[in-house]
């Protein structure tokens, strides 16, 4: 009912939306353009200072609204801003996660995940044995779990794998995956401020770049391969995911081809919600060029050229 009534008083003023992207709302004028990004009842304001003026004056019009100001802090993630950029970060969150586990005063460590055996039986992210036990309720696991996703998918592509990794034995965690968890946590001990710098001075801050690549069965004990891929803007990531591959891969091109296939998908994706964005505001945009998708594999490569 909200976001309906929201819409609606929206594009009566003159505002445009799109299915790729329902909640990003734009306006452009001879002064400028608008860019009213919504999440339930928060919204982002982005655009120049005449049309944003007017925006805001529109929108209390309609809604008892209260103006914080710049964006500094919006859903865990802390915003700061600089002359010569923005720098996204959770490091408050991160605060907040570790005291809750426990681990704010825990020796850091230098890397997210311990390295794994080729040997099955004593990979450290192997499946329950049939003689450990399951955890209980008393271990927070999933709890965990969730929090650390958070960080995975909006400011820490760092942790993706290994969290992605012990995230599978949701189900049924024994100790040896708590350990695994305690690792992580470790590792943002260590790395609490770390994020992603968005700079204003990039020479190529409007080419999207692409990366993909797989690892062919890394996880033995099911014969499924893992996709991983990320997408940067002016150097810096944008779009990141590492998941295990649903399908069995007969060969490691196999493998890579899956995951082309996914990053595929998801340039597809993010060039629309580019090319609306910045179209609908009349800016030069990164859609306007061919898009990069770099592949290490010569015959992943071979067969799609």
């Amino acid at each position: 009912m909200w976001y309906n009534r929201l819409s609606k008083y929206l594009l009566k003023e003159g505002y445009t939306n799109d299915p790729i992207c329902p909640c990003v709302f734009i306006k452009k004028s001879e002064s400028g353009f608008a860019i009213v990004a919504v999440y339930v009842d928060d919204m982002n304001l982005i655009g120049t200072s005449e049309e944003l003026q007017k925006t805001a004056d529109y929108l209390k019009r309609e809604f008892e609204m209260k103006d914080l100001g710049k964006t500094k802090y919006c859903l865990g993630l802390q915003i700061e801003h600089s002359a010569n950029g923005i720098l996204v970060h959770q490091s408050t969150y991160t605060e907040k996660v570790l005291k809750r586990f426990g681990m704010d005063k825990a020796h850091p460590l230098s890397t997210p995940m311990v390295v794994r055996s080729l040997d099955t039986k004593k990979d450290p992210y192997r499946p329950k044995g049939d003689d450990e036990m399951v955890l209980g309720p008393e271990v927070p696991y999933l709890s965990a779990i969730g929090a650390l996703l958070y960080l995975a998918q909006c400011t820490r592509p760092d942790i993706s794998f290994s969290v992605n990794l012990l995230a599978r034995y949701s189900s049924a965690p024994t100790r040896r995956h708590w350990t695994g968890i305690k690792h992580v946590l470790r590792y943002l001990r260590g790395t609490t401020d770390m994020g992603l710098f968005y700079s204003s001075e990039s020479t190529n801050a409007q080419s999207i770049v692409g990366y993909a690549d797989a690892g062919y069965l890394s996880d033995p004990h099911q014969g499924r391969s893992q996709t991983g891929y990320v997408f940067t803007c002016g150097g810096t990531a944008i779009s990141w995911r590492s998941t295990k591959q649903t399908l069995v891969a007969t060969s490691s091109n196999h493998s890579e081809i899956l995951a082309l296939h996914e990053a595929s998908r998801e340039c597809v994706w993010l060039r629309s919600v580019i090319h609306h964005i910045r179209s609908t505001c009349a800016l030069p945009s990164a859609t306007d060029t061919q898009t990069i998708l770099n592949e290490d594999n010569a015959a992943c490569i071979a067969q799609i050229t």
